[in-house]
């Protein structure tokens, strides 16, 4: 029997009851969601407004000098009142076909809050 243990709220992440429960549907730690918050590989925007969903290969191989990846991981914020709010994780097998990048000027907001969970954006 395993039990999983949920992330803790924090004062700059807040955790839905909806991302804690895809976590713990897909096998996810919390130090894994924030390894994906702290390095994506790519940005998107979001299906919320002013949300981003950030993205990190579950393991990147080098076929013919280019990088390939079987499945990706993906987390949804938003970020609200100085708080990095994570409103879902998931799994995608395969790769992601690439949508609309994240709009300039959510990519400046997110700059400018400056948070220690969120990279740097150029």
């Amino acid at each position: 029997m395993s039990f999983v243990q949920f992330p803790f709220q924090s004062q700059k992440l807040h955790w839905t009851d909806h991302a804690k429960m895809k976590m713990s549907f897909y096998g996810l730690s919390e130090n894994r969601v924030k390894r994906v918050l702290r390095n994506p590989k790519r940005y998107e925007e979001g299906v919320l407004e002013k949300a981003v969903a950030l993205m990190q290969p579950t393991s990147i191989k080098n076929r013919e000098g280019k990088e390939t990846w079987n499945q990706e991981i993906w987390v949804m914020i938003l970020k609200a009142g100085g708080k990095t709010k994570v409103i879902s994780v998931w799994r995608y097998p395969g790769v992601a076909p690439e949508r609309s990048p994240v709009p300039k000027e959510i990519l400046d907001e997110l700059i400018e809050q400056e948070d220690e969970f969120l990279p740097e954006i150029a």
